[in-house]
């Protein structure tokens, strides 16, 4: 695992754009696209460097995290219609490229399998970006998620609901449930790359980081990935015993060792 420590939020994203326009640039790729808060900036730089350095996204594919049960495609808050206004329609990739779950599937249990088959059969997530919720739930796995565990209906904590009311208005509106890639889905992408920004996801990214392994804080599964890389601003790196070393470590990186 990999920690990078930026001094700011800015900073981040164009630190996570670097990462996404490497493999981007590098040839067909299949992006794994989170939605929340923690990546958007990285989305807004990628959409500028389309626009005015010609990073090229025709040969790119996509499939999106996780969705909310119930909300028809078009609602404004479902993930799909966010990933759409926020990246897929701003850049030049093919939009029936891009594959979402459908949370108004008559069937959930099957759409959930469509989807794992799905992304086996595009080959897998070369990049999958990630956030963190302040309960540490990765994708919309929850704590107590198992660390094995495959696309499946999950119900929100009421964290999870409260956390995600500023963008429905009022907690109410929020759905009680999600369709969401299990952390074992998500394991499978060739590269993990986690992006937190702010005071308020310091506690809990390094317990994913620093702590123990364990189902209470899901995203602690990424300690057992292959190629994680984690990016955060000052803030979020506040409570990492290990911080000084990993700005040392970045500051002394193999030239060859890009990302």
């Amino acid at each position: 695992m990999e920690v990078v420590i930026r001094s700011t939020p800015d900073e981040v994203a164009s630190t996570v754009a670097d990462i996404v326009e490497h493999y981007v640039r590098g040839g067909p790729t299949t992006l794994g696209l989170a939605t929340g808060s923690s990546p958007l900036g990285t989305y807004r730089e990628l959409v500028r460097r389309h626009r005015h350095d010609g990073l090229d996204f025709s040969s790119a594919r996509a499939f999106l995290l996780d969705e909310y049960v119930g909300l028809p495609k078009d609602h404004e808050q479902s993930y799909s219609s966010v990933i759409r206004s926020e990246f897929v329609d701003r850049v030049n990739i093919d939009p029936d490229r891009v594959d979402y779950l459908d949370g108004q599937a008559e069937d959930l249990a099957r759409e959930a399998a469509r989807y794992d088959a799905a992304i086996a059969a595009a080959g897998g997530v070369d990049v999958q970006l990630l956030g963190i919720g302040t309960n540490g739930h990765l994708g919309f796995n929850e704590p107590g998620s198992a660390l094995t565990s495959r696309t499946r209906v999950k119900t929100l904590t009421e964290q999870t609901r409260l956390d995600n009311a500023r963008f429905f208005g009022r907690v109410d509106d929020v759905p009680r449930h999600v369709l969401t890639q299990g952390l074992g889905t998500i394991g499978e992408a060739g590269h993990l790359v986690l992006v937190a920004a702010g005071e308020g996801k310091a506690d809990v990214v390094a317990a994913a980081v620093e702590g123990p392994l364990t189902a209470f804080c899901p995203a602690s599964v990424i300690q057992l990935h292959r190629h994680t890389t984690v990016v955060l601003d000052e803030a979020a790196a506040h409570h990492l015993a290990l911080a000084d070393y990993s700005r040392y470590a970045l500051r002394h990186k193999p030239t060859w060792q890009r990302f």
